[in-house]
């Protein structure tokens, strides 16, 4: 395990130095060191504290053992691959997922979506790009966070964006951050189409940082939390060539 040092950067490639933002502390897990330095260089002139894993198992042991904003984990590595190491994870943390691929097939990012990564960046990657992303990924999960949050009902659906939980017919659901965030952005608009894009902004804070097919993904999985039958769902309902309703009012 390499930790590497924050330190006072001026900016990079000649951008100039972004205003301060709260200390994000990240877990980049990367085989190949040179990227892996490169990348912590780039993401620590930003004010981001990084701690570097070689491989699948030393980032998953790290992940557990101390507390992280964000994971950021390629998806080939050895000893243990990066879908793998989510799934595992995902059975025991909620710390966000940025799955980083070298293959620009769809299904690779649908496979890294559908065992509980957050986003995805394809390599060649630009770091400001990553940064972007991990950022939009922290604030969201941070924002749920905030204090003064009251719960959300529709219909036998119970949020609580305070303790990130949810529970239906009293029974508790377990869900990761962002299926947190979709699920709240519908339930806030109970009965109110919302587009692919709407749900992207509304649960990320920026549209442009993934690609729209992601919800499918993510709403396929609330479904089957929920118990809600996909070929036809009464909760979360689709409508088709434009977005996702939450059925139900609010009580």
């Amino acid at each position: 395990m390499k930790v590497v040092r924050l330190t006072n950067g001026r900016g990079y490639g000649g951008e100039v130095t972004e205003p301060a933002q709260p200390t994000i502390k990240v877990l980049l897990v990367e085989d190949d060191d040179r990227l892996a330095q490169l990348t912590a260089r780039y993401l620590e002139s930003h004010g981001v504290v990084v701690t570097i894993a070689k491989d699948g198992l030393e980032g998953q042991a790290e992940a557990l053992r101390r507390q992280y904003d964000c994971l950021v984990l390629d998806l080939m590595l050895p000893g243990r691959d990066g879908i793998e190491v989510t799934r595992q994870l995902r059975a025991r943390t909620d710390v966000p997922i940025v799955m980083v691929t070298a293959r620009a097939e769809e299904a690779d990012r649908v496979l890294g979506l559908e065992v509980g990564a957050d986003d995805y960046v394809t390599k060649p990657f630009s770091p400001r790009e990553l940064l972007a992303r991990i950022r939009a990924t922290v604030r969201r999960v941070r924002g749920q966070a905030g204090p003064a949050q009251q719960t959300i009902q529709v219909g036998e659906l119970v949020l609580d964006p305070q303790r990130m939980s949810v529970t239906l017919d009293g029974k508790a659901i377990d869900v990761t951050a962002y299926e947190f965030s979709i699920l709240r952005a519908l339930a806030q608009r109970p009965g109110r189409v919302l587009s692919r894009e709407q749900l992207l902004d509304l649960a990320k804070g920026s549209a442009e940082l993934s690609f729209d097919r992601s919800i499918d993904v993510h709403v396929s999985r609330l479904r089957a939390k929920l118990g809600d039958d996909s070929r036809s769902p009464k909760i979360l309902k689709t409508v088709r060539g434009v977005g996702y309703l939450l059925a139900g009012g609010e009580t």
